[in-house]
């Protein structure tokens, strides 16, 4: 335990990334002071809002800063501490990035309890892809029983669960995905419809699986998806909008006719809600809620979840270029370090 590998943005990609906007290193493993705990990564989370990050742009977060570790959640074993409310051997969910370890204050990492939940699940299903389905969904998309919710990347960690979320709340669920696997993977998980975005039928398939139109659509792609979707939203139709991975690599706007006079005529007539969120801002209130809720829903075995996990902290970078080409099926996981939970 004397080199700690790192991977850091080198550059700002345009269009879409390339090893040549990363860099790998290796530096001295860090010593922790009074009030800090060395942390030896276990498990890196990549996620989509990575991407948006990467740019200097104003957005709800400050860009990656160049020549700095990339940023991300993860989940690590204690090595040491200089604190005493954590102990080598604790488990964290922490936020230290693309690395091998890193040293933290303690009190900037939460203690995870591995009897309750596989600790991988801390940065998916337990964690923020999770919370931010559940609080979508029910705090914005506030499905009834009966109606229909429609949600595009079903296969991912957000998608997943917004479907299963919806159909535990007596709401229909359609379920829109890439690639024949992932779609009989959404009917396993009792998804009421599931449709393939890349058939050439999709948006007559679309048309077909929702005869009474959609009450809720989770936005979390964009792109031609939503150009199908927009047609079929029903009066008083709710948006919750979380992401837009289809535009995350554009340089430019698409070509093509200026069809915004077209969405805002039917947001006026229809009455639509469209509300883009993070998920952070409904943590005070909601996040003991989701973590009593979903932890149960697994439990009862009502909610079921994926990983896709790559091995080593090198691929990373190969790992997330395919994360936005939607090439991941379920929550995309880095494997650093040995999981002794496991």
């Amino acid at each position: 335990m004397t080199e700690n590998t790192q991977i850091l943005l080198a550059s700002r990609p345009t269009g879409e990334p390339t090893h040549d906007n990363f860099r790998l290193e290796s530096t001295p493993v860090p010593t922790p002071g009074d009030g800090e705990v060395l942390l030896r990564t276990i498990y890196l989370s990549l996620d989509p809002y990575m991407r948006g990050r990467m740019n200097d742009a104003k957005s709800y977060a400050a860009p990656q800063p160049l020549d700095e570790v990339m940023q991300g959640g993860t989940v690590a074993e204690v090595v040491e501490s200089h604190d005493p409310a954590l102990s080598p051997g604790d488990f964290v969910l922490s936020y230290h990035g693309w690395q091998s370890y890193a040293v933290l204050p303690a009190k900037h990492v939460r203690k995870l309890d591995p009897a309750r939940a596989p600790i991988s699940t801390a940065v998916g299903v337990l964690g923020m892809p999770g919370f931010t389905a559940y609080a979508g969904l029910l705090q914005i998309g506030k499905p009834q029983p009966g109606e229909t919710v429609v949600v595009a990347a079903a296969a991912g960690p957000v998608g997943s669960a917004v479907g299963q979320i919806a159909r535990i709340k007596g709401a229909r669920a359609v379920g829109i995905a890439g690639g024949p696997e992932k779609v009989a993977w959404l009917t396993e998980l009792g998804f009421d419809v599931a449709l393939d975005h890349r058939s050439p039928t999709f948006k007559d398939d679309l048309k077909a699986a929702v005869p009474d139109g959609i009450d809720v659509y989770f936005e979390n792609v964009g792109g031609h998806v939503w150009d199908a979707v927009l047609p079929r939203l029903n009066t008083y139709a709710r948006v919750p909008v979380c992401g837009l991975i289809a535009n995350y690599n554009a340089t430019e706007l698409p070509s093509g006719p200026d069809r915004t006079p077209y969405l805002m005529t039917s947001i006026l007539t229809k009455s639509i809600t469209m509300r883009g969120f993070i998920q952070d801002e409904f943590v005070k209130e909601h996040y003991k809620d989701f973590q009593r809720d979903v932890a149960g829903w697994i439990a009862s075995g009502e909610l079921r979840h994926r990983e896709d996990i790559v091995a080593g902290l090198e691929n990373a970078p190969e790992a997330f270029f395919g994360l936005l080409t939607g090439k991941n099926f379920g929550k995309l996981l880095v494997q650093v370090g040995d999981d002794p939970t496991r």
